[in-house]
């Protein structure tokens, strides 16, 4: 007996040594016990870029919708799949005439990226013009987006030959007088000013389901921009319009071993840096469909794309995702503190972190972060917001006094304070990491 009891004590397995407190445990205080942050539902993860090391996490395994910071997922699949510069058409030629096709490309004519180089092709080619419609595979809307959103500049249709960036835009300098002027031009008989004496939140309304506008007078000049109802109809009209010259429908049938070639428009990163720093839904949307193409999709496909980045680069998250769209629009979209700082990581080790950090929007410079994180010493965060209503979400990088690098995700959902009270919370709490870290 006294020989197995010291067997059975010699088998007994000493008690696990205690886990080390991550570096910031200090940080989880500032979390739990902030007035700003208790009510709602809050994720953070931060971790060392250089070592992969979790310096502090709370609820980082949790679900919140992310909003527009989902668009970390369309730069990641953008920056794998898209060549440096934008394919902005297909076309093959027929004798004198060239037949062309959309590929996504959101830039012919936009209002802020604009790229003239596709234009120019159309605009001098000698023959004739035929546009063949490319099909897309899914609705102009995507899935979940709210629908009373329809006539705000944040949500335009989707379309594989977008053209104006898909909007109407408007412009008020004449407070007090009855005068708007219009882009594109064509759209003008179709804008009224509202009634005498009627009043709006808004500065322009739209039909459910027509392209009629009315604009109402205000005290101050404004600029306001409204999504179109897309149609090949309409396309072509437009490009009539600004052309100037005969543009014909066609089908796309290419004759055998015909290969069509592709006409590409500006570099790649000037249409990633304009997504990016100020978070612009269409362009998300449509580099999605860019990435369709690239793919070659006869029909083009956000689904399609988002089924094969996880598929080749994202089975090793920490958590499953819900992904849905480009942008971030649809509240079906879900995700965790952790899987985005894994997704910055991913970024980081793709490209240059020079290339990473500009098509970033950095704190107190440019984009969605021109107001804050400001120091006139330097850069010190860098990074993608995303807001919706009762959401309000930071992924990025920031680089501490001591000079280490850390990615991190901080998602706030849903809360009832105003947003301008989250975000200075939070501005609160990673002033914090820049100055004890």
């Amino acid at each position: 007996m006294g020989l197995l009891a010291g067997v059975a004590r010699a088998q007994t397995p000493e008690p696990a040594a205690a886990p080390a407190p991550a570096p910031a445990e200090w940080l989880l205080p500032e979390l739990q016990t902030s007035a700003v942050l208790r009510q709602h539902h809050v994720g953070f993860q931060l971790t060392d870029v250089a070592t992969g090391q979790t310096l502090a996490t709370w609820q980082a395994d949790k679900y919140f919708v992310p909003a527009s910071t989902h668009k970390l997922l369309t730069l990641y699949a953008a920056l794998r799949i898209l060549p440096d510069s934008v394919p902005a058409l297909r076309y093959v030629v027929h004798g004198d005439s060239l037949i062309f096709r959309g590929t996504g490309d959101p830039t012919l004519l936009h209002g802020d990226v604009p790229s003239r180089r596709a234009y120019e092709l159309l605009k001098r080619w000698p023959g004739k013009l035929y546009y063949a419609e490319t099909p897309a595979a899914e609705s102009k809307f995507g899935p979940g987006w709210s629908w009373d959103d329809y006539p705000y500049y944040f949500q335009p249709e989707r379309s594989t030959f977008p053209i104006y960036g898909n909007v109407v835009r408007f412009k008020y300098r004449q407070p007090g007088q009855r005068a708007v002027t219009v882009q594109p031009r064509w759209f003008a008989k179709s804008v009224k000013p509202a009634a005498a004496g009627a009043t709006s939140p808004d500065h322009v309304a739209r039909a459910l389901e027509a392209n009629r506008y009315t604009w109402y007078p205000s005290p101050r000049s404004w600029t306001d921009e409204s999504p179109f109802r897309t149609s090949r109809e309409l396309l072509l009209t437009l490009l009539r319009d600004t052309l100037k010259r005969k543009v014909r429908p066609a089908p796309w049938r290419l004759r055998p071993n015909e290969t069509p070639r592709t006409y590409y428009s500006l570099g790649v990163d000037s249409l990633l840096r304009r997504t990016i720093r100020v978070s612009d839904n269409l362009l998300a949307e449509q580099t999605m469909l860019l990435c369709s193409s690239q793919l070659g999709h006869d029909s083009l496909s956000v689904a399609r794309v988002i089924a094969y980045a996880r598929k080749q680069w994202l089975l090793d998250l920490p958590d499953s995702l819900a992904w849905v769209d480009g942008s971030g629009l649809s509240r079906q979209n879900l995700t965790t503190p952790r899987n985005q700082v894994a997704v910055l990581l991913k970024l980081h080790q793709l490209v240059p972190e020079a290339r990473l950090f500009d098509l970033l929007a950095a704190g107190g410079r440019q984009g969605t972060l021109r107001r804050v994180y400001r120091d006139p010493t330097g850069l010190w965060l860098w990074g993608k917001t995303g807001t919706l209503t009762n959401a309000h979400n930071l992924c990025g990088f920031l680089r501490t006094r001591s000079g280490q690098l850390l990615a991190f995700s901080f998602m706030n959902n849903n809360h009832l304070a105003e947003t301008s009270e989250i975000r200075n919370e939070m501005e609160r709490v990673l002033t914090l990491v820049r100055e004890r870290l």
